[in-house]
């Protein structure tokens, strides 16, 4: 009984044991091997040579035996290339992808765009450690839901979803290129965002902002309110974007290179006419500012000058100096306050709406994209935004705010 038993068992290890075949129209050895679910099946090995044909057979074995991870399938496909041809399979390491990448992407994104990107990226790499000098098709799903969770850590959900966007583009492209077999970022879902994080500024505290600004900083206010934009393009207007006769500012988005036509709105227009305007149209409309955007490039700087403001106002609590221990370590993230100067671009967002402005119109004059407003099927005439602005409140026409407490 025991003889039987082993010659079983002996004929079931035959049976299932690599090996290789020919069939009668391919010169080629073709691979049988026993799948994880014990079905034989063959495949070809692209080599006429029995020996390299039965190597590379075993090593399918091998795999489906251990059930191996798409990782470790690419790994066992590059040794067998190399067997082959003599040379591992071409893959770039992930710190040479992300090279070649950020090459692409600095021709066709916008100078602010590509910084964000060329941060994200490497800030990713970093991350990686040693394993950023391995081939990117070993990066895992796993691997950058760990790195998106440490960011959320150090920031918020909001910033981990932004760049892990990012993470899922350099990844698409590593596909397009047929470098991996698919997009491990795009397994990693985005984090659940609270919001309320940023609010609008009511009107009261408009004015109280308004009163403690310097003569530079409440120009800023008043045009971000009134026209929306962001920090960077508000601090870099210059005279040459300015239309008095017609009553229009004319520039294009820092960020995505928007053409963008507002009306002036009357509170702004009357502050404008107070500075002083010289033979220069390039000249800035906030020489301070400006330079810090421009020159120094340090947009954070002023996002800094503008909290000063606020705590000015007492609608935020002033930040300690960089160099004072706060004992929360460099991976807690920082205080957050509700209000920014991004908060006067829902400000006018939310004011636009409540003056019963269309989607379509605050859109186009806040520089939102969307399904709700595609510029290459919908005009939005002029008249129509000069209209939607002219509904806009006068903020320096308010009764004075009381300061609010400390």
């Amino acid at each position: 009984m025991v003889e039987v038993v082993a010659s079983l068992v002996a004929s079931w290890t035959v049976l299932n044991m690599p090996a290789v075949r020919k069939k009668l129209d391919s010169r080629y050895w073709f691979g049988c091997f026993t799948l994880p679910d014990g079905r034989r099946t063959q495949r070809s090995t692209k080599t006429a040579n029995r020996r390299e044909a039965l190597q590379i057979a075993s090593e399918w074995e091998e795999a489906a035996r251990r059930r191996f991870t798409e990782a470790q399938a690419r790994r066992v496909l590059s040794d067998i290339h190399e067997l082959v041809h003599g040379a591992p399979l071409a893959s770039p390491t992930v710190a040479g992808y992300v090279t070649q990448w950020l090459g692409r992407k600095q021709g066709e994104t916008s100078g602010v765009t590509f910084k964000l990107y060329q941060h994200t990226a490497n800030e990713f790499c970093t991350s990686l450690g040693d394993k950023a000098a391995q081939p990117i098709h070993y990066v895992t799903a796993g691997i950058v839901a760990s790195w998106r969770d440490k960011t959320a850590a150090k920031s918020t959900p909001r910033t981990a979803n932004n760049k892990l966007k990012i993470i899922r583009n350099l990844f698409q492209t590593a596909w397009r290129d047929g470098l991996i077999t698919e997009n491990p970022a795009a397994k990693v879902q985005t984090l659940k965002t609270v919001e309320g994080q940023r609010r609008p500024f009511t009107l009261d505290e408009l004015k109280t902002l308004l009163s403690v600004a310097s003569p530079e900083w409440r120009g800023m206010i008043l045009a971000a309110l009134y026209t929306g934009q962001r920090l960077k393009d508000i601090a870099s207007l210059t005279w040459a974007n300015v239309d008095l006769d017609r009553g229009e500012f004319r520039f294009a988005t820092s960020k995505t290179g928007r053409r963008q036509v507002i009306p002036i709105a009357r509170p702004l227009r009357r502050h404008l006419e107070t500075l002083p305007a010289g033979d220069d149209p390039h000249a800035p409309l906030f020489p301070s500012a400006f330079r810090i955007a421009t020159v120094n490039r340090d947009t954070s700087a002023l996002s800094q000058q503008f909290h000063d403001v606020l705590v000015s106002a007492g609608l935020a609590a002033p930040r300690p100096p960089k160099w004072k221990p706060q004992g929360t370590g460099r991976e807690s993230p920082r205080a957050r306050s509700e209000v920014t100067f991004h908060s006067l671009r829902h400000t006018a967002t939310s004011l636009l709406k409540n003056a019963g402005v269309s989607e379509a119109v605050a859109r186009d004059i806040i520089g939102h994209e969307s399904a709700a407003i595609s510029r290459h099927y919908t005009h939005i005439d002029e008249g129509s935004k000069r209209k939607a602005i002219a509904m806009l409140p006068d903020v320096t026409a308010l009764p004075t705010a009381k300061k609010p407490k400390a």
